[in-house]
């Protein structure tokens, strides 16, 4: 059973709670860096930082909704050649916590003096959204508001109905599910590193699991009502996109920017097919298919482009959003890619991010796995 803790928020100010918190690891030397969002001077963006002076914390923003980076790409840059040499705690969404896991499977990423603290996700907007929403509330109102179960449609379609809105894989939990008062935070252990946290914050144990158990009944509670809309936003999404001709029309205002390509967490590549030499053709090669086909779509090979992204990365993707949010066409990704990510998923009974054992489907065989093929 995981070691929980019921942290006291007064007055209903959970962020100067978890910056206090926050605070304290460093000061208290159990970490010696942190990796949070923190709030912009300007007061309307979120920018994830590396912090070693505890002092900058007091204006992190964990609950702010908006991602305007996956922290799964800015462990990878960090790590990728060599560990961490400090211990360093990791503040992250479920969705990018699960991105991290799929890069260290993928020997993109490395754990080693990492603690990993995963926060409950309430959703983020999209970054214009975000803009406005910062001038008129603050991120407790947004945390307050889901507490009290208030539907948000502003939020990002792939947040309405996201599958896994609570860490599957973390040293350490904030929880704001389950907690026995509203105002509380719950911390949960979910390993040792985790539990050498709670204790070197000094924090009283709870032993007996009650808070686990209770958390646990209202993650189910939610996952549940969530689980409908969610089928029903496939089903939707699965008419708009069937078929050559609904994708091809979907894809038409793709510039071939890759911009969806450079911020997905999980497009991992060190050298892309589609930025090699391959699509570098001279005009006479051009003009050549224009005269045969009497006109072509430039630039060429967009559905090409997409299709190849899927075929990649749906085993992994974990629907954040970010090629989406990074799209200067207004393409629908975040709904594709997640419909997409999630019958592939379920093909292989694989759920990307879960655990660091399960083994990525692309590399590991199975001899019972795609039986039905052949069958009669």
């Amino acid at each position: 059973m995981a070691n929980s803790v019921l942290l006291p928020v007064e007055n209903g100010q959970i962020r100067k709670t978890i910056n206090e918190f926050l605070r304290d690891l460093l000061s208290k030397k159990i970490v010696e860096a942190v990796l949070a969002p923190i709030a912009h001077p300007a007061g309307n963006d979120i920018v994830q930082s590396l912090v070693s002076d505890a002092k900058y914390l007091e204006q992190a923003d964990v609950f702010a909704p908006v991602l305007p980076v996956v922290s799964a790409r800015i462990v990878s840059a960090i790590t990728r050649l060599a560990p961490a040499s400090k211990k360093t705690a990791v503040v992250m969404r479920p969705c990018e916590m699960r991105a991290v896991i799929e890069l260290v499977k993928l020997q993109q990423a490395q754990l080693d003096n990492l603690v990993l603290i995963g926060v409950d996700c309430p959703g983020a907007y999209s970054l214009d959204d975000y803009k406005q929403f910062a001038v008129e509330k603050s991120s407790d109102d947004f945390v307050k508001a889901w507490r009290q179960d208030k539907e948000d449609t502003k939020l990002r379609a792939g947040c309405q109905i996201c599958k896994y809105p609570v860490p599957l894989t973390a040293d350490l939990v904030i929880g704001i599910i389950g907690a026995d008062q509203k105002d509380d935070l719950l911390l949960q252990a979910d390993t040792e590193k985790g539990e050498q946290v709670l204790e070197g914050m000094g924090l009283t144990i709870e032993t007996d699991g009650e808070i686990a158990k209770q958390r646990e009944s209202a993650v189910e509670q939610m996952l549940s009502r969530m689980a409908g809309k969610r089928e029903k936003f496939f089903e939707q999404t699965g008419e708009e996109v069937g078929g050559l001709e609904n994708l091809s029309a979907i894809f038409a205002s793709c510039i071939k920017c890759h911009n969806c390509k450079t911020v997905c967490p999980v497009c991992y590549c060190r050298e892309c097919f589609f930025d090699s030499p391959t699509f570098d053709l001279e005009a006479d090669r051009y003009l050549g298919l224009a005269e045969k086909k009497g006109a072509i779509r430039m630039p060429t090979d967009t559905l090409l482009f997409h299709l190849t992204r899927m075929t990649h990365m749906g085993t992994s993707c974990v629907g954040c959003g970010a090629c989406e949010e990074a799209c200067p066409s207004n393409i629908p990704l975040l709904k594709i890619f997640q419909l997409v990510g999630d019958r592939v998923q379920e093909l292989f009974g694989y759920v990307p991010g879960r655990s660091l054992e399960d083994e990525l489907p692309p590399v590991a065989f199975k001899e019972d796995e795609l039986e039905w093929i052949g069958e009669k």
